[in-house]
C-alpha cells in the first residue's frame, strides 16, 4: 500500500470515527482515535521492517480486547468463516474431522452419510495429496482450507489406506455439511429417553424437536434426560426456543441487561410446549456454559427439571457481533443475562485492566425458584443432586493428546477391520491390552505424576533451606522408592481408564459417534444416576418442591 493510499484510508477511518463518536459527545474517545490512526500510519511507514496494514490492525485490535474479558475478540473477514460455522453448524466441505500426527494429517472421523463417508474414507487414512498437490508436511488448517469449498464442487483426495497401506484417489463432491446439534438420541431404560444436546446453533430447536419426536415414535416416552455436560453454549435465542419445548408458551425464561438500552431485552417462550409435563432430568458439568446454563438454570428456577451433575462453568455474559467494515466484526460483551429467579450465574468478575477474580462469597446473593427453593448467583448452576465427574488421570490424557491411542486404534483396525462388534458390550481383551503395552514400549512419554512433582519441589525446597540432613535425605529416598509412576506401573494403575479410552476409539471406527456414545454408557455414572432418579417420582417431587441448592 502506498503512503498516499494509506493516509487516505486512515483519514477516512478517522472521519467515520469522528462522525460516530462525535454524536455521542465523547471528545476523549475521538482524540484517542485520532492518535491511534496516526500511530498505525507511523508504524506502517516508518518502522525499520515492513509491517502489513492487516497485521497492524490485528495487533491493535488484540491489544484493545486483551484488557476486557476473554469473550471479546476481533474477527477478521477470514475469522468470520469459522465463526459462522460455529454459530450455524454448517459449512461446505467433505464432512470429516482431521487430525495431525508427526508427519501428516489423517482422517479422525468421517461424519455418517457425509461425502467423505460415502467415498469410503476411513479413520486413520493418511491424506497424501489434495487436487494433485502433496499434503505431506501440511498442517491441519492447511488441509482443512483445501478440503472445504463451495457445495457441488469436486475435490480429489489421495489417501494412504489405513487398512492396506495402498494409495487411493477419491473424487469427492463437496456438500453443505450440517453438524447436528443433537449428537445422540435413544432410549437408555424402559420409557426413559436420552438426548445429548451438543451446542446451540441457529437451528438446534429443529434438531431437538425432531429428537423428541423420534423418541415418541419409537416407544412410550415417560421420562427424559437432557445431557448438557459437553455443551459450551451458543446462540441465546436458540436456548429460548429449546425451553419452549418444555414450559408453557409465554413463560419468561431469560432477561438481558446491558449499558445500552437496545441490549436490554426480555425473552419469553413463543411456542406451545411439546413435552409440558414429562419428568425431566438435566445433566450438567464444568463444561456446560452460556446457553446451556440458560436452559438448565431456567428449568431449575421454574422447578421443571431436576438438575444433576457438578457445578456448571458460570458464563452469564452476552456477546454481540458488531460490523466494523470490510467483512470484519468485533465480538463484544454487551450485556449480562438473568434467568427466571433473577440471578446471574456469571462466576468471574473482570476488571478494566483485564484481571479476573471469582465472585467473593460476600457478594453471593440468594434467590428463589417458583416453588420457593433457595438458589444462588455468582457461581454457575449448582445441581440439585451432585454426581462427581469421572476421574481421568493425567497419564491417560497424555496418551490421548500424544496421539498414541489413535495410533494403536489404527493398528487394531488394520488387523480387525472385517470384524463385527456390538458397541454396547465391546471391550478390548487382556491380550489386546498387552499388545498396547508392547506398542508403547519404546515411546517416550513425558509424564510426571502430581506426587512426583510434589516430591521434586520438596527436595528443592529442603536443599534451598539447608534442611537436607541425613535423616531427611533417607526419608525422601524411601518416599521416592515408594512412588510407582513409571510407564509400566501407570499402565496397571490406570488400566481401566486407558481401556475405556481405547474402547471409545475403536468402536468409533465400526459404528460412528453413536457407537462411541453407546459404549460409554457402561462407564457413565452421571447417566446411571439420572436413570435412577427418574425411577423415583417421589424423590423428584421432594427435590422440586422443597430442596434448596448448595451455596457453593
Amino acid at each position: 500500500m502506498s503512503k498516499k493510499s494509506l493516509c487516505t484510508t486512515l483519514a477516512l477511518v478517522l472521519v467515520v470515527a469522528v462522525l460516530i463518536f462525535g454524536k455521542r459527545n465523547d471528545l476523549g474517545l475521538g482524540r484517542n482515535m485520532e492518535m491511534m490512526v496516526n500511530l498505525m500510519g507511523v508504524v506502517s511507514q516508518e518502522y525499520v521492517d515492513t509491517v502489513g496494514a492487516d497485521k497492524i490492525m490485528r495487533h491493535a485490535a488484540d491489544g484493545i480486547m486483551r484488557n476486557l474479558d476473554p469473550y471479546c475478540t476481533y474477527l477478521s473477514e477470514e475469522d468470520m468463516k469459522e465463526f459462522r460455522t460455529l454459530t450455524t453448524g454448517k459449512y461446505g466441505g467433505i464432512g470429516a474431522v482431521i487430525r495431525q500426527d508427526s508427519s501428516s494429517v489423517r482422517i479422525a472421523e468421517p461424519y455418517k452419510g457425509s461425502p467423505a463417508d460415502l467415498a469410503g474414507l476411513k479413520i486413520g487414512d493418511k491424506i497424501v495429496a489434495i487436487d494433485g498437490q502433496s499434503a505431506i508436511g501440511m498442517k491441519t488448517s492447511d488441509v482443512s482450507d483445501r478440503l472445504r469449498g463451495e457445495p457441488n464442487t469436486t475435490v480429489r483426495v489421495t489417501v494412504e489406506s489405513v487398512i492396506d497401506g495402498q494409495k487411493h484417489e477419491h473424487k469427492i463432491r463437496r456438500q453443505r455439511i450440517s453438524i447436528p446439534s443433537v449428537s445422540y438420541v435413544g432410549y437408555v431404560a424402559p420409557g426413559v429417553g436420552y438426548i445429548i444436546h451438543s451446542d446451540f446453533t441457529d437451528d438446534c430447536y429443529d434438531y431437538m424437536r425432531q429428537a423428541i419426536e423420534t423418541l415418541q415414535s419409537q416407544g412410550k416416552l415417560e421420562g427424559l434426560i437432557l445431557d448438557y455436560r459437553t455443551n459450551g453454549g451458543g446462540v441465546l435465542q436458540s436456548a429460548v426456543k429449546v425451553l419452549s419445548l418444555f414450559v408453557p408458551k409465554g413463560t419468561k425464561v431469560v432477561e438481558m441487561k446491558g449499558r445500552v438500552q437496545e441490549e436490554c431485552k426480555t425473552f419469553v417462550t413463543e411456542h406451545e410446549p411439546l413435552l409440558p409435563t414429562i419428568p425431566l432430568v438435566v445433566l450438567i458439568g464444568e463444561n456446560s456454559a452460556s446457553a446451556a446454563e440458560i436452559v438448565s438454570g431456567a428449568l431449575q428456577d421454574l422447578d421443571r427439571a431436576v438438575v444433576m451433575g457438578s457445578r456448571s462453568f458460570g458464563k452469564g455474559l452476552v456477546q454481540s457481533t458488531i460490523p466494523l467494515g470490510y467483512g470484519s466484526f468485533a465480538k463484544i460483551t454487551t450485556a449480562k443475562y438473568y434467568i427466571p429467579s433473577g440471578r446471574c450465574i456469571q462466576a468471574v468478575r473482570y476488571s478494566q485492566d483485564g484481571r479476573a477474580e471469582n465472585v467473593p462469597d460476600s457478594l453471593i446473593r440468594q434467590y428463589s425458584t417458583a416453588a420457593g427453593r433457595k438458589v444462588y448467583d455468582g457461581g454457575g448452576i449448582m445441581p440439585d443432586r451432585k454426581v462427581a465427574p469421572d476421574y481421568v488421570s493425567s497419564f491417560a490424557v497424555t496418551l490421548y493428546l500424544m496421539g498414541i491411542i489413535d495410533d494403536f486404534g489404527d493398528d487394531y483396525y488394520r488387523r480387525h477391520h472385517s470384524d463385527t462388534i456390538d458397541p454396547s458390550t465391546f471391550t478390548i481383551t487382556d491380550e489386546d491390552y498387552a499388545d498396547f503395552a508392547r506398542f508403547i514400549e519404546n515411546i517416550d512419554i513425558p509424564y510426571k505424576s502430581d506426587s512426583r512433582t510434589a516430591v521434586d519441589k520438596l527436595r528443592k525446597a529442603l536443599s534451598k533451606e539447608r534442611y537436607a540432613d541425613k535423616q531427611i535425605t533417607e526419608a525422601m529416598a524411601v518416599i521416592e522408592k515408594s512412588l510407582k509412576d513409571d510407564k509400566l506401573s501407570n499402565l496397571q494403575t490406570y488400566k481401566s481408564e486407558i481401556v475405556q479410552t481405547i474402547n471409545a476409539n475403536i468402536v468409533l471406527r465400526y459404528g460412528y459417534a453413536e457407537a462411541r456414545t453407546i459404549n460409554g454408557f457402561n462407564y457413565d455414572k452421571g447417566l446411571k444416576a439420572a436413570i435412577k432418579m427418574l425411577s423415583n417420582p417421589a424423590e423428584m417431587e421432594r427435590i422440586l418442591k422443597h430442596q434448596d441448592t448448595s451455596r457453593k
